[in-house]
This record gives structure tokens, sequence and C-alpha cells, in this order.
């Protein structure tokens, strides 16, 4: 086993109860209720194999990790929960604008962009009105420091408009066999209800989003800088995702409200393989990384059949 993974393992197994007993142990949450108005039919539910008995805690509520080339399922909990996912809405965000969109594509940041990513509380990458960006560096605004103001933009240019562009979202999650999955906005904030999706969903969205290059590199991304030009004025914006400080980590996107908890979709290479997770339900910002640390390294060195 390489050393950093020796290094990982032994930590995970000191700061993270091992035994199968923790990871049952936390108490059921009570489902999300969709948003008024929608019909929601359950989805047949795929064969969910038992933790293995030294698998890491995870006290979210809901977990899933696999290999993203064989599909085999390392670590699965209340996969299928449908549960409010907070801003890592905006992998299906990036996914849809380059299933239309060239990165070279312009876009002019509007007074409506900067408006609405200021009201309740959403994060931003401070964007500033009649600034004229590409499209991958509003994807860089839009994944590292989860600019809402970004997504507004991208979603008002080529839905046109955010409502056909959400529209465009769910198409996608159909076509991907997210059957599990509702949007309502581009963002993930709780307006409308806030949507809902599960782990194994959007551990499904991940490997498809991962497939494309340009949201591997910006996902993988710890910091990104522009300058000035005729075009626009400088930025600065830096992911808020702590995984990527580990060799072999490439990201993908963090999120939180107060009715998604602590989210995380998380992604890593590792001897040959590519591992993809989602943690969902965390009550603690450290901890999600911890866990999905945990997870990584757990799956990396597992014997699992």
């Amino acid at each position: 086993m390489p050393t950093y993974l020796k290094n990982r393992l032994g930590r995970a197994l000191l700061g993270v109860a091992i035994t199968a007993g923790a990871v049952t142990a936390v108490a059921p949450v009570a489902q999300a209720a969709p948003p008024a108005g929608s019909v929601v039919s359950p989805a047949p539910r795929a064969h969910v194999p038992a933790p293995s008995a030294d698998a890491p805690a995870v006290l979210g509520r809901a977990a899933h990790v696999i290999d993203a080339k064989t599909g085999k399922v390392y670590f699965s909990k209340k996969a299928d929960l449908r549960v409010p996912v907070a801003s890592i809405t905006k992998v299906m965000t990036a996914y849809t604008v380059l299933k239309q969109a060239k990165p070279t594509d312009v876009v002019e940041v509007t007074a409506k962009d900067v408006r609405y990513a200021s009201r309740g509380g959403a994060s931003v990458a401070y964007l500033r009105a009649g600034d004229r960006l590409t499209v991958e560096d509003l994807l860089y605004a839009l994944m590292l420091p989860s600019g809402a103001d970004a997504a507004h933009a991208l979603a008002r240019t080529y839905g046109p408009g955010v409502d056909a562009f959400t529209a465009k979202m769910n198409a996608n999650a159909r076509e991907l066999a997210m059957k599990d999955t509702l949007y309502v906005n581009v963002d993930g904030m709780p307006a409308k209800g806030g949507g809902y999706s599960t782990a194994r969903d959007q551990v499904r969205l991940a490997q498809a989003a991962l497939n494309n290059q340009l949201i591997k590199k910006v996902g993988s991304t710890r910091h990104r800088s522009i300058p000035e030009t005729a075009e626009h004025r400088a930025y600065s914006w830096r992911n808020t995702n702590r995984l990527l400080r580990t060799p072999g980590t490439i990201g993908l996107k963090t999120g939180f409200t107060r009715a998604a908890g602590y989210t995380l979709a998380f992604a890593a290479d590792r001897d040959g393989r590519q591992l993809v997770g989602v943690l969902l339900g965390e009550s603690s910002s450290s901890r999600r990384f911890e866990t999905a640390q945990a997870l990584l390294d757990w799956a990396a060195t597992s014997r699992q059949p």
C-alpha cells in the first residue's frame, strides 16, 4: 500500500468509528417533502449491498461511493433518500451549459444577475454588471466560490431564461436515469422548495460530468485568477473544497443550505481507478471532508468482492 494511503487510513481508523453498528446507529431522518404541486412516484430501487463491517462511519443522512468505470458499489447508505442537495445542483448547471455552449462563448453579466445573487444569502462570485466573460471563466465562478450570480447569468443566456434552463436540467436528469431528482432552480437555494435528489442520482451525475474534461479541470482547480481586460475587471476565486489538498483528488462540488445541511460530490483517482461519491445531509462542514476522505481511503484499499 502507498505510504500516503497508510497514513490516511491510519488517521481514518483513529478518527472515525468503524464498526457496523456505528454505521447503522444514526436515527432515521424524515424524507424531505417534494415541492408543492409536484407528483412524485417512487422509482424502482437497485440492490444495495450491506455495508462492510470495517467501513467508515457516516453520520450524514446519505452517501454513495462507486468505481466510476465498473459501477461497483463500495459504500451505500440511504442512497435513494430524496433530500435537498444545495449547491451541488451547480454540477448539473455546468453540465447543462456545456451541452450547448462553447467554452469560448462570451456572456455579459447583467444587473439582474447581480441582484438575484445578492438576495437570500446565496454564495457569490462578486461579478460586476456589464462585464463580459467567457463561458469557461463563468464556470470557474460557478464551481469554485459557488457563485449564484454566475449560475443566473449562464441560465439566463442558455435557457434562454432561468425557467427554460431549469427545464433543460430536468430533461438531462431524465436522460441520465436520475429518477429521484427534481430541479426547481439553477443554484440549489431553497427558493420554490429547493427541489430534491438522492446520493445515487448525484453519483450518476458526477460520473457524467467528469467525462467532460472542462468540468473535471474546473472542479479540480484550487484557485483561479483572471486578469483585467477591456471586457471585464480582474477576478480571483478560491475553491471551497478542502479535499483538493490531497493528491489524486478530482473535486467536485460543495454545498450548504439549512434544509440540505452540508453536501459534497467528490472523486479521486486511486491506483488506476476513479472513485466517485456523494455525501448528503452532514451537520458539520469539516466532518463532510473527513468522512469523504475516509471513504475514499477505505474504498481504495477495500477487498470487497
